[in-house]
C-alpha cells in the first residue's frame, strides 16, 4: 500500500484538475528528457521497466482495493518476453500495453461494486489498527479482497464512531460519492481523455521507477508543489500521512501554530476538520478544509492514543488552531547560552539554510554568535541542525565557512560525471575553538553537509541520533519556483540529477551522517529517513579532496585563487578523538541513571507520544540538555587534559 505524505501548509488556487495534454509522442519525449538528465538511467531497460509495470498497476490501484493477484500476475511477475515486448513497444511509442491493463481495472471496479454489496450487512471487525494495513500485497482471491474492503471500512467506521450521527451519515456519504467519481474518472468513455489518463499515469510510473525523488506532476500537482518550493504559506504547519483511518501527524514545524499552541502531538489521528469527516477522503482535499485565510480559526476533530496501566486508550478531543502564514525560510534561528565556569556554551538553532536580498543563515549565525562573543567568554558553540531539511546549498558552504578555514566544502557529481566542489573561500573563520554539530533523523541534504564536512576537517563532533536523514542527492525542476508564471499544460517533472559528496568524498545519500555520540530523542525510533523511500538512490564515494589541487576550474580561474587559497587551506584535525571514548561513556552513564529519560525512552519506542514524560520531554528536550552535557565533558578534559 503506499503510504501518501503531504504537508498541510498550502492556501492558494489550484487550476482546474483537467488531464494533461498528452499525446504517445510527448510521454516518448518527456521520457527522453528525463533519462537524459537523470544521474544514474539513462535508458529504459528491463529493470526500469518492471517497476514502470509495477508502479502502474499501484497507480491505478494504490490501497490495493481492486485487482486481484491472478489477473495482473502477467505484469507484476513479467517473462522475459513480455519486458522486452514492453520496451519495444514504448521505444514506438506504443502505449497499448497500459491500455490492456487499464481494461483489466475497469473489470475490477465493476467487481468491486458487487463486493461492496455483498460485504454491507457484514458486522463490523472490532480492534483494528492502520499498521494491520502497512504494506499490502495484493489480494490473493475475490474472497479476500472482499474481506480486505470489509476490514477497512471496519477500520474507518471506528474511527469516526465517536462522531455524531449526522456527521457519520455524511461521512459514508462522502466516501461513497468519491469512489464513485474515480471510477467513473478511469471509465472516461471519451476515448481522448482516457488515453491521456492513461499516459498521465505512464509518465508518473516511469518517474517514479528511477528514484524515490524524480516525479512527473499534472498541471495541478505542479502548481501545488511550487506552492510548497515558493515557501511562503498559510496552514498549521505540520505534515500528515494517510492512514486510512485518518491523517496522521508525523511532523511538526518549528514556529507554526501546530508547534506553538502545543496542542497537537505526533501521531494524533485527524479525523475531522471543521466538524466535517476527513477519515477516507483524498489528502489534498483535507488541505482544503485546513488551510484558510490568516488569523482564521480551524478545529481539528483527533483520536489520541496513550497507554494506561499496561493498555491502549484513545480519546477523541477537539483542537482549534489558528491559522497563519508559515514561511519556512523565516523559520530562521534561535539563539541561547549556557554558562560554564568562566564563560558560556552559545547555543545556535539553524532551522534552514536560507537566503533572500536582507538576510541569510551565514550573516544571521554570524550576528547571533558575535553578539554573545561581545558580552561573554565564549567557550564552546552548539549548532544544533535538529530538524533542518536543508535549503540553499551555497549557504550549506557559507555556514560551514564560519566555523572552518579555506577548502572544499562540497562536491557535486551530475548525470555526466563531471565533479564540481564549493568551496570556502574566505578563510575567517568566526569561531575556531570546541565545536558540536546537534542533529537528529530530520537534518536532512544541507545540513548534513555542514555536519558531515565540519566532522570530516575533525572541526567538529556530531551528536544526536545515530544518523541523520540521508539525502545526498539534488534534483532540478522544469518551473523556476521565482520567475514561472505558468504551468505546461502537458505537465512538469522534478529529475535527479546527481549527489553532493563532502571533502572525505563520502556521500550522505542513504546512510545519512553518523553521530560521534549517540544521544536519543523524541524521532530516535521513527522510520525517518531516505531508506524508507521507494526505490532509493544508492550511495557511493568519490576520492577525498582534503588537498584541493583546483584540477576542475579552467586556468583562468586557478591563477586567480592564485597561492594564497592554496597556502591557508583547512587541515585536517584530530583534536576530539582522544576525548571520545570517554565523551561516550559519560553520556551512556548519564542516559542510563536517569529515570525520566529512561521513560521517555521507553514511551517514544512504544509510540505513546502522548505520555506525560514525554510532554515534560518536549518542554525539556533531554537530547539537547545531554549534548549540553557531553559539550561540558569535552570543555572539561580539554582544558584540564583529562
Amino acid at each position: 500500500m503506499r503510504w501518501i505524505y503531504l504537508f498541510l501548509l498550502v492556501c492558494v488556487s489550484v487550476v482546474e484538475c483537467k488531464q494533461p495534454q498528452l499525446t504517445p509522442k510527448d510521454v516518448q519525449s518527456k521520457v527522453d528528457e528525463i533519462l537524459k538528465a537523470h544521474v544514474s538511467y539513462k535508458a529504459l531497460n528491463s529493470e526500469l521497466m518492471q517497476r514502470v509495470l509495477s508502479n502502474f498497476l499501484e497507480e491505478l490501484d494504490p490501497a490495493k482495493t481492486y485487482f486481484v493477484k491472478d489477473e495482473i500476475l502477467t505484469w507484476l511477475e513479467p517473462s522475459d518476453d513480455v519486458l522486452r515486448s514492453s520496451l519495444n513497444g514504448f521505444r514506438r511509442g506504443d502505449f497499448s500495453l497500459f491500455h490492456e491493463i487499464h481494461s483489466v481495472f475497469l473489470g475490477a471496479i465493476a467487481r468491486r461494486s458487487v463486493l461492496e454489496q455483498n460485504r454491507s450487512a457484514t458486522p463490523l471487525v472490532l480492534g483494528l489498527k492502520s499498521e494491520d494495513f502497512k504494506d499490502l500485497d495484493w489480494a490473493e482471491s475475490a474472497e479476500e479482497l472482499t474481506t480486505r474492503l470489509h476490514r477497512i471500512a471496519s477500520l474507518q467506521s471506528e474511527a469516526i464512531g465517536k462522531l455524531d450521527e449526522e456527521m457519520r451519515g455524511t461521512f459514508f456519504q462522502r466516501l461513497e460519492k468519491r469512489r464513485m467519481h474515480r471510477e467513473a474518472e478511469f471509465g472516461e468513455p471519451e476515448i481522448e481523455e482516457r488515453s491521456r489518463l492513461i499516459l498521465s499515469c505512464v509518465l508518473k510510473a516511469v518517474a517514479a521507477s528511477l528514484d524515490a525523488h524524480t516525479n512527473y506532476f499534472t498541471p495541478s500537482e505542479a502548481n501545488q508543489f511550487m506552492i510548497l518550493v515558493q515557501q511562503r504559506l498559510f496552514g498549521i504547519g505540520a505534515e500528515l500521512r494517510d492512514d486510512l483511518d485518518g491523517l496522521s501527524v508525523r511532523r511538526i514545524l518549528e514556529n507554526s501554530p501546530a508547534s506553538e499552541s502545543n496542542k497537537l502531538k505526533l501521531y494524533d489521528k485527524i479525523i475531522a476538520v471543521g466538524h466535517e469527516p476527513v477519515v477516507g477522503m483524498e489528502i489534498t482535499e483535507a488541505v482544503e478544509l485546513i488551510r484558510g485565510e490568516q488569523g482564521t480559526p480551524v478545529v481539528l476533530t483527533i483520536l489520541r492514543t496513550s497507554e494506561e496501566h499496561g493498555e491502549k486508550v484513545t480519546d477523541q478531543l477537539e483542537v482549534e488552531l489558528v491559522r497563519k502564514e508559515v514561511i519556512l525560510e523565516e523559520s530562521r534561528l534561535e539563539t541561547h547560552f549556557e554558562p560554564f565556569g568562566d564563560g558560556v556554551i552559545a547555543h545556535l538553532k539553524l532551522f534552514s539554510f536560507y537566503q533572500d536580498a536582507k538576510y541569510s543563515s551565514a550573516i544571521d549565525v554570524r550576528k547571533a554568535l558575535e553578539q554573545i562573543q561581545k558580552e561573554h567568554r565564549v567557550k564552546g558553540v552548539v549548532l544544533d541542525l535538529r530538524g533542518n531539511g536543508g535549503g540553499l546549498l551555497s549557504q550549506a558552504v557559507a555556514v560551514s565557512g564560519l566555523f572552518m578555514n579555506k577548502g572544499i566544502v562540497v562536491s557535486i557529481q551530475d548525470n555526466t560525471g563531471k565533479v564540481q566542489h564549493l568551496r570556502e573561500l574566505e578563510g575567517n573563520p568566526l569561531w575556531e575553538g570546541p565545536l558540536m554539530v546537534l542533529v537528529n533523523r530530520t537534518s536532512a541534504s544541507a545540513a548534513e553537509i555542514v555536519a558531515q564536512t565540519l566532522q570530516d576537517y575533525g572541526r567538529a563532533i556530531v551528536v544526536g541520533d545515530a544518523c541523520t536523514f540521508g539525502k545526498g542527492s539534488f534534483q532540478t525542476f522544469t518551473l523556476d519556483p521565482v520567475t514561472h508564471c505558468k504551468v505546461n499544460p502537458q505537465g512538469e517533472y522534478k529529475v535527479t540529477r546527481g549527489r553532493y559528496y563532502t571533502v572525505s568524498g563520502k556521500s550522505p545519500q542513504l546512510v545519512g551522517v553518523a553521530s560521534d555520540v549517540v544521544v536519543p530523542g523524541i524521532l530516535s525510533f521513527a522510520e525517518i529517513g531516505e531508506k524508507y523511500g521507494k526505490f532509493p538512490l544508492e550511495t557511493d564515494e568519490i576520492a577525498s579532496h582534503f588537498e584541493d589541487d583546483l584540477s576542475d576550474l579552467s586556468l583562468f580561474y586557478r591563477f586567480q585563487l592564485g597561492s594564497a587559497y592554496l597556502d591557508d587551506l583547512q587541515l585536517r584535525v584530530d583534536v576530539y578523538s582522544g576525548y571520545m571514548d570517554k565523551l561516550k561513556k559519560n553520556s551512556q552513564i548519564r542516559i542510563q541513571g536517569n529515570k525520566n529519560y529512561q521513560s521517555f525512552l521507553t514511551e517514544i519506542e512504544k509510540k505513546n507520544f502522548d505520555a506525560d514524560i514525554v510532554n515534560v520531554s518536549m518542554q525539556t528536550d533531554f537530547q539537547s540538555t545531554e549534548a549540553m552535557n557531553v559539550m561540558k565533558d569535552l570543555l572539561f578534559f580539554m582544558e584540564t587534559g583529562t
